[in-house]
This record gives C-alpha cells, structure tokens and sequence, in this order.
C-alpha cells in the first residue's frame, strides 16, 4: 500500500450522511436488476446502519429524512454508478414516485442485530420481476446480486470500494513511525486529491455558517481556538441537514472528513505554515483517523468524528507543529484518557456539537503533548505508547460498550411509537 492507494480507498467524495447513500445506492442497485416499476421494498440492515439512518436529512429531497425516504428514492432512481453521491440524481419526479411508495405501505425496514459490521440487503419487487443487492463490511462492497433469486456476476465497480476494508486494516497494523513516514511520501497527486478535500470540506462549513445562531461562529481574524471548532460544528450541521454539498469523507464517515480537513486546513493556515507541511499532516491526521476506526469499527458504540477524527486532528497538530512521534504519542494519549466513551446515537444535527468537542479536545491535547504532557500509562484505560492506547479504546468500543448499542436503538425506536 501506498499514500495514493489510501487515498483513493479512503480519502472519498460523498453526498449527504454516508449511510442512508449506502442504503439507496442497494435500492438502486436491486431494482436495476428487474424491469418495471418498483411495486415493494424490502431491507434488512444492521443495527448502527439503522442508527445513522434514523434522523439524519437527504440532500435534494426537500428536507426528507430518515431510512424509509433513503430506501424509497433509490428504488426509484435509475444510476448505481453515482455510487455515494446518488442523491444527486433526486429530481421531482422521482420524489413523487418515492413518496407513493411509501403512502401505499409498499417500504419495509427490519434490522437484524446480529450483524455487527456493516450490513444492507435490500430486495425490490418491480413489474417484471424481483432484484436484491447486499452491501457488507463498507458502503459500497457489493457481495450479492440477484434476479429473481438467481445469483449474478458482480459487475466492476469505482475504484477502490472493495478495497477499503483491506486498506483500512493494514493502516491499522502499522506503528506510528511507518505512518509519520507514510505521510511523508505524499506526490503531487496526492496533494492534489488533499488539497481538493479540503477546498469541498471547507467549502461546506462556510456555506452553512447560517445554520447556526448569529454571531456564534466568528469571523476570520477571531481567535481560532473559538473559530474553527464551530466551523467544523456548522460543517457538520449543514451535512447532518441534508445540505446538496458534496464532501470528501474520510474512513467512511462525511463528518469525520469534514472535521479532519477544516481543523488541519484552517489552523495550519493561520499559524502560516507552508502548504506542503499542512498537507502532509493532513496526510496523517487522515491516517491515524483511519487506523482508529479500524480498532473502533466503521460504525461503532463511540462517537467517531471526536473520537477518530479528534485523534487524528491532534497527531496531525503535533507534527505541524515540529513535534516528534514520542509526542504524537502523548497527544493520543491525552485524546483517549478524555474523551473515550463518547457515544455514537446515530446520525443526525446533534453530531455538530460532539465534532465540536473532538476538535476543542484535539487541540488542548495537542499543545500539552508539544509542552511534553501526556496523560501516563498508569491513568485508566491510557496504553504505554499511542498503539496500546488505541488498542484499548477499540476494546472498549467493540466489547465494553456493547450494550449501549442496543440500549440507544431501543430509544431510538420508542420515538417511531405512538404517541
């Protein structure tokens, strides 16, 4: 693996909240296998899909939210091959047809907890016969297609989304040091792809500054501990609101692309660093972003845009700042002794104020580890070195935290009861 390969695997445009595209892009994808009018659409899904497709707005669709709408409009939409970005092909017409859809009681949703990664199988029932497609592991890994019950060959599909799972692990698998080396190997390419993240990214959160009250993000010669953390907290409300910016997303996740690239970008900036040194500590702050969803999971108990993507934001703040990797140890240390258990309760405009924490935490764990502080191994859950402290907060996640999982779906789904 090289710095292009992870890019192009991780390092990804996306339209809207990540999950309920997944869920349209295997609407689409089942009922372009029959022909006809889409007559009934069946998913099954797992739960933390569910959870993120729950509140969390469509872009282009009048501000429809939520997973019956998501798998509505991709069994009506004719073009799998937008992949993430499927919402853009949402016009009136197919509103319409999503919407008699769902008026006739023809879309159905069960979740099956006993998938613990990524799991979405939906099956549409169209005039001329039945398709289903299966997505596992990541969003757009097709690992099941048929017609009518009859399996077919998987067609090929954009570049990279069957190899995510693959990179992801082995960024998971290596020590810091290859990581700091990694990121040092960036081509001008791989500035390229970076530099057009941050210019979507950033492009989101200023366009939704308005989404929050006035006054409350400040203008840019304010201090910019206070402005960047609500930027990225407008960034990510804008996104969670169903806003038609694309983003580039960042270990499956919008919100954690937003925040990674806004926090590195904009702080960079403003301390007047060169943009070859901002973009190869985006590079890592990118990287360690990765290799902590991979102990945490794609989708996970802990809320992953402060907990993976702050972690990722305070390595890359050392690094700008001239730190050394003993360091960016410290940093992830002083990110997993605060903020660990942090939750995830799906996706929706609440994950703007989590966002918002993970950065303000990023850059306080950042400057003490430059001064040489570091919460010590002996605290809590805190690791003897930045991989052990991972290890753990992915213990805690994948094991310790199980149960809140399912504690927070069932709240979730006593909101859809009477009353």
């Amino acid at each position: 693996m090289n710095l292009t390969e992870y890019l192009a695997a991780e390092w990804r445009p996306a339209l809207g909240c990540t999950e309920p595209a997944a869920v349209a892009y295997a609407a689409c994808l089942a009922a372009g296998q029959a022909p006809g009018e889409p007559r009934m659409v069946r998913l099954v899904l797992d739960a933390r899909t569910y959870k993120n497709c729950h509140a969390v707005g469509i872009p282009n669709s009048g501000h429809k939210t939520g997973v019956l709408w998501a798998l509505a409009l991709g069994a009506v939409l004719t073009d799998p091959s937008l992949g993430l970005q499927i919402f853009q092909a949402l016009t009136p017409e197919a509103l319409a047809r999503a919407a008699r859809l769902l008026d006739r009681g023809a879309v159905h949703v069960e979740v099956d907890a006993t998938h613990t990664e990524i799991y979405i199988d939906c099956t549409v029932a169209c005039e001329g016969g039945v398709g289903r497609a299966v997505l596992e592991r990541e969003h757009t890994r097709i690992v099941r297609l048929e017609v009518d019950g009859v399996p077919l060959e998987i067609p090929a599909v954009e570049a990279g989304s069957q190899n995510t799972h693959g990179i992801r692990e082995q960024v998971g698998s290596l020590p810091l040091v290859d990581l700091l080396a990694l990121a040092g190997t960036a081509t001008e390419a791989d500035r390229i792809r970076l530099r057009e993240g941050l210019a979507l990214n950033l492009a989101m959160a200023e366009h939704c500054v308005g989404h929050l009250p006035g006054g409350f993000v400040p203008g840019a010669g304010a201090d910019p501990w206070l402005r960047i953390p609500r930027l990225v907290s407008a960034g990510v409300l804008g996104r969670m609101s169903g806003e038609p910016l694309t983003v580039m997303s960042l270990a499956g996740s919008g919100n954690k692309g937003i925040t990674v690239a806004v926090a590195m970008g904009l702080w960079g900036r403003q301390a007047g660093h060169a943009e070859a040194r901002i973009e190869e500590s985006l590079a890592l702050a990118c990287l360690l972003t990765t290799a902590t969803t991979h102990r945490l999971g794609t989708l996970s108990a802990i809320c992953g845009a402060s907990n993976a993507a702050g972690i990722g934001i305070a390595a890359g703040l050392v690094h700008l700042g001239g730190g050394t990797a003993a360091q960016v140890d410290l940093a992830i240390h002083n990110m997993v002794g605060n903020l660990a258990g942090l939750i995830c309760d799906g996706a929706k405009i609440g994950c703007a104020m989590k966002a918002m924490t993970g950065v303000e935490a990023a850059f306080r764990a950042a400057e003490l580890a430059l001064a040489g502080f570091g919460i010590p191994a002996t605290d809590g859950i805190v690791g003897a070195n930045g991989e052990a402290s991972l290890v753990n907060l992915g213990r805690l996640a994948q094991r310790g935290m199980a149960g809140a999982d399912t504690e927070i779906l069932d709240i979730m789904q006593a909101k859809l009861g009477p009353g």
